[in-house]
């Protein structure tokens, strides 16, 4: 089956920048509930870039999948940190590969000197933090859209 939104332009793959707090806002909000395993987590240092491939659930479509009555859907992306100065993490075991990452949020921490942290707050009290000498990030899908394997919004206990 062919999906027209990465044929014929109809609904172009997302693509974002964020290099303003406002940016990281939107592209935040985006990734949010979005599943990774540990293996899918690359530090470069030489080329000071921390990279995630991220199955994101597909929050800029779902008013439309529910007025259209079709299935949720998630899509794979691609996350990428650049110039990166360090990453550290808590809370996380890195040698457990099977283990299966859930985003919370994604937020900017500045710093004094224009510099400051990116940090990714994942479920079960992990967090993984890069300090970043300005914000450059981007996201991107790299799939087509998938239909939600658990078919439902994910909720988030209050």
């Amino acid at each position: 089956m062919s999906d027209a939104r990465f044929e014929d332009g109809a609904e172009s793959p997302l693509s974002l920048k964020a290099e303003t707090p406002e940016d990281l806002a939107v592209m935040a909000a985006l990734v949010q509930d979005a599943v990774l395993p540990m293996t899918e987590i690359r530090y470069e240092p030489r080329a000071r870039r921390l990279a995630l491939l991220v199955n994101r659930f597909r929050w800029e479509d779902r008013a439309m999948a529910e007025a259209a009555r079709r299935p949720y859907e998630r899509v794979q992306a691609l996350l990428v940190i650049d110039d990166v100065q360090g990453v550290s993490s808590q809370g996380i075991d890195r040698q457990a590969a099977e283990t299966i990452l859930s985003v919370l949020s994604l937020d900017w921490q500045p710093g004094e000197d224009g510099t400051g942290t990116v940090q990714l707050t994942l479920a079960g009290d992990g967090a993984i933090a890069a300090r970043v000498e300005c914000l450059n990030l981007t996201l991107r899908d790299v799939t087509r859209p998938y239909i939600a394997p658990s078919g439902k919004v994910p909720q988030h206990p209050v």
